[in-house]
C-alpha cells in the first residue's frame, strides 16, 4: 500500500493565505491531522484478532460488544484526537457548542502563556555563546560578558 500517493513529507502546518499568513490555531489543528495521518499510514492490523472473530463468535448477532472485555482493551487503538469531538451532536450543543477552530486557538494560547522548553545542555549553550561572541567581535559591538 502506498500512503497518500507516495508522498512522505507533511508540510505547511499553520500556513494559510499559500504561507503568506501563519495561524496559531491553524497549526494546532494541522498538528492533530498530522498525528491522525501518521496513525492511519502505520497501517491497520487485520488478523483474527484485531477483527475480534473469537468474540464475534462467543457474543453472536444483536449480543452486547460494547461491554466485552476485548472492547475496552482495544478502544484506544483508533487515533486519539484531543481537540476533535467524537460527541453526538447533541452532547456537543450541551457543552457549549465550542468548534474545532476556537479549541485550538485557545489550546494554542494556552501553549504560548504556559510552555517551558526544556533547557539547552550546557555544552549547546556553550557553542552559542562562541556564536554570538564572534558576531558581536566581527561587527564590533561590544562583547557580553556571558
Amino acid at each position: 500500500m502506498t500512503a497518500l500517493a507516495g508522498a512522505n513529507v507533511i508540510y505547511g502546518l499553520g500556513m494559510i493565505e499559500s504561507g503568506i499568513t501563519f495561524d496559531y490555531g491553524q497549526l494546532v489543528m494541522d498538528n492533530e491531522f498530522a498525528a491522525m495521518i501518521k496513525h492511519a499510514v502505520n497501517g491497520i492490523e487485520v488478523s483474527d484478532k484485531t477483527l475480534a472473530v473469537e468474540v464475534i463468535n462467543e457474543i453472536g448477532p444483536f449480543g452486547d460488544f460494547i461491554s466485552h472485555d476485548s472492547t475496552f482493551d482495544n478502544m484506544r487503538s483508533q487515533s486519539q484526537p484531543r481537540l476533535i469531538d467524537r460527541q453526538i451532536r447533541d452532547n456537543w450543543k450541551l457543552a457549549g457548542e465550542k468548534d474545532l477552530y476556537d479549541k485550538a486557538c485557545q489550546k494554542a494560547r494556552d501553549l504560548l502563556e504556559t510552555h517551558e522548553p526544556d533547557p539547552l545542555p550546557e555544552s549547546t549553550l556553550s557553542e552559542l555563546r562562541g556564536i554570538i561572541n564572534a558576531a558581536e567581535k566581527e561587527l564590533g559591538v561590544i562583547v557580553s560578558s556571558e
